[in-house]
């Protein structure tokens, strides 16, 4: 449970960045490539030691087909957990977005 909860929670901290440095009205698009990357940084060297980190599903999925076994009954965690903080974070985002 630790695990999908550190991967929901970093991928969900990520999207909100990307959301939030994108967006067209509130973003900083000089700046988008450095704050997304610096992020996504941020998420492995904490993530890392947790769960091996994966944040984007398809880059799960090709090293887990290849290596088969253990990668295979832990694949459901890089799948599920990412699209459950990236929905979340969309949510998080309408709500925060819609703000005038």
């Amino acid at each position: 449970m630790k695990k999908y909860i550190s991967e929901m929670i970093f991928t969900f901290i990520f999207v909100l960045v990307v959301l939030g440095v994108t967006d067209d009205k509130k973003g900083t698009p000089v700046m988008c490539g450095l704050a997304i990357g610096l992020t996504l940084v941020l998420v492995h060297i904490v993530c890392i030691p947790i769960t091996g980190t994966s944040v984007n599903p398809a880059r799960s999925i090709g090293p887990a087909l290849f290596e088969g076994g253990k990668a295979l009954t832990q694949l459901w965690l890089f799948i599920v957990a990412p699209f459950a903080g990236a929905a979340l974070s969309a949510v998080v985002w309408k709500s925060i977005g819609s703000e005038k």
